[in-house]
Parts: C-alpha cells; structure tokens; sequence
C-alpha cells in the first residue's frame, strides 16, 4: 500500500456531521477518515462552518437569480413548460433585489476570507459525498428539502472555486454505494487524485464499482509533485497579495498555504504607493515609525517561492521582516525613495483597514 508523507495534511471537521439518521454513512466517513491516517497523512481538525454557510448561500440567497436569468424569456412565456419544482425554485428569485445580491457578495466574500485560516491548516479537505443515499419516491415526495441534504456537503464548492473529487468509500450492507470527496484550492484538481486512487485502493480487493474489473489491474495515478516540498519558506505580505485582494492568487496557484496573520514590530513606515496597478503599498522601515502592520504570513517551497519572486515589480522587493513577536520572516519592502511621492497610511495599521477608510 502506497504512504503518503506525514507533512500531507487532510482535514476534518471539528463539529459532528449530519448524515439524516443514515448510521451507515457515518460509518462510511470515519472508516475514510481512518484510511486517509493508514495511508500516512496527519488528519487535523478544522472549522467547517465558513462552508456550512456557504452552502446555503446557494439556494438561500440571490446566486438563485443567475438560473432566472439564464431562461428568463422561456420562463416568462412557457412557465408551465418547467418542473413544477423547479419552477418555483427558479422563479422565486423575483423577489432578489440588486442589493441582495451585492449584500450576499459581501457575505460570500466574508466566509471565503473566513475558510481561508481553515486552508492554512491543511493541505486538502475530506468530507462526505453527500449525507446519506434517498430513494426515488423519498425525493419525489419532498424534492426541495431531500435535494438540499443531498447537497450539503457539495453546495459551497463552486461558490468558493474549489476543487473537488468524490473517491467511492464502499457498499453498505443493502449494496448501495457510499462515498467521500477529497477537497483543495482551485487548480488543485492534480494534487488530489494520487490521495484519491490510493484512499480507493485501500479498500482492498476490489473490482471498478459493480464491475468485473479488478482494481489493481489498473495503473496507479502517479504522484509526481503532491507530497509538499519539505524545504518550505515563509513570507509576509502587506498589500495586494492578501486574502481576497487582486494578487492573492499568485500565491494560491503556486499552492501556498496560509500560515497566521500577524503585525510587524514597530520601527515600520506604512505607504500607498501611486500609479500602481492594481493599487499597492509598500513597507519601509525607518527605525521609528509606530509599525504594527497587519501582515498575512504564507509558507510555499523553494520553486514556488523563486517563481513568486520573479513576479515583484520595482519599488517592491523580498527583505528581511521582524514581527511584534520576534519572529523574523521574509517579506514585501519597499525602496526608501518610493515613499517621496506615496501617502504615509501608518496610522491605518494595514492594507485593509486603509482601503476601508474614506480615503478610498
């Protein structure tokens, strides 16, 4: 059986799941849990509620809309050409105003920066597929609320641009077929798929589902690049390349994980620079300035981080950032002679708090 490395983390969430009363399923899930530990990965605890939330962002809230407007013209004129259900499902977004729908952007946009200190724990998350398993006449008899718990575990993923995988977990005792989802970060689809062939073949001795062919006759998914570099560097950001601002993703798609927020020692001077783009600041220490500058701390391994380098454009650069714990990392600086034509923003603590000010 193929291990995976101990610095391979795969969380779980804190809270106890709901499975509707299915006792099998959530046998299913714990006995997947105790695979992923088999197969050498650390398993650790994370706060599922960001994704709960979302999840109900779904159908609860204006994204409803989005289906509206996609056959609004056919809807209008042949409303009862549609699914009874669907129907009203589809049709009760009328009642969404536009700024429902920028309220519910903001509350997604909340919850994702939320899920991101989950991220920071882990490498990818296991959940599973859905709560239990409904039969026909179950669903048709009560289609809304059965299709929701079907989704719970599911509902968030697209609305926070994850990637996902759903690896069988076995038959119950009745033979139908349960599962779990391995999920990570968009465009982490590739990091995934060796922890999940090696979960399915750890089931043993087993055929392709209800199929004569026998797993282990196929190939195994190789795993050239999923067990994480254990030379890792971590550095500070300041600006543009934090949670949910416009550069974040050149960390997200070099796999880099969110490691802690934290504020720099004092002796740091705070400036947005101009004529930049996106908008950026830039951290300079003059030895006497208050500091305590929100930072965000992310950790990626030696290639990521060299490639991550090489995007910084002039005035900006890596140096060297003491924390108000005194803790030294790497970082965003700024050159000194930048700061003549940029506004100081010290006083505002960090990026985020500046943005948010009337100056913006």
């Amino acid at each position: 059986m193929r291990r995976f490395g101990g610095d391979l983390r795969v969380g779980v969430p804190r809270a106890p799941l709901e499975f509707c009363g299915d006792e099998v399923g959530a046998k299913m899930y714990a006995d997947a849990i105790a695979r992923a530990r088999s197969l050498g990965a650390e398993i650790v605890e994370i706060d599922f509620e960001p994704f709960q939330l979302t999840a109900k962002l779904l159908y609860q809230g204006p994204w409803v809309a989005e289906r509206l407007a996609a056959i609004a013209d056919f809807a209008k004129k042949e409303p009862e050409s549609i699914h009874e259900v669907v129907r009203g499902i589809i049709l009760g977004a009328e009642k969404y105003s536009a700024t429902d729908t920028f309220e519910g952007l903001y509350r997604l946009a909340d919850l994702v920066r939320a899920a991101e200190g989950e991220w920071g724990k882990m490498d990818m998350l296991l959940l599973p597929t859905t709560p239990t398993i409904y039969t026909i006449e179950d669903v048709l008899a009560d289609p809304v609320r059965l299709n929701s718990n079907l989704g719970l575990y599911t509902n968030f993923v697209n609305l926070m641009d994850l990637s996902a995988l759903a690896v069988p977990a076995g038959f119950g005792p009745t033979g139908l077929p349960y599962g779990v989802t391995l999920l990570a970060r968009a465009f982490e689809d590739r990091s995934l798929q060796p922890f999940a062939d090696a979960m399915h073949r750890a089931l043993g001795d087993i055929s392709l589902g209800k199929t004569a062919q026998p797993l282990k006759a196929t190939p195994a998914v190789a795993s050239d690049n999923v067990t994480p570099s254990k030379a890792r560097i971590s550095v500070a950001v300041v600006g543009a390349h934090l949670s949910g601002q416009p550069l974040n993703t050149q960390l997200t798609e070099r796999a880099a994980k969110l490691l802690r927020t934290a504020r720099t020692a004092p002796g740091y001077a705070f400036y947005a620079l101009s004529g930049t783009k996106p908008a950026k600041p830039g951290l300079v220490f003059d030895g006497k300035s208050q500091g305590k500058i929100e930072v965000e701390v992310w950790e990626m391994d030696e290639a990521a981080f060299g490639s991550f380098v090489a995007l910084i454009p002039a005035p900006l650069g890596i140096g060297t950032l003491t924390l108000d714990d005194g803790s030294v990392v790497k970082g965003f600086v700024c050159e000194a002679h930048a700061a003549k034509d940029a506004t100081d923003i010290t006083a505002h603590g960090g990026w985020r708090a500046y943005l948010a000010s009337a100056h913006v």
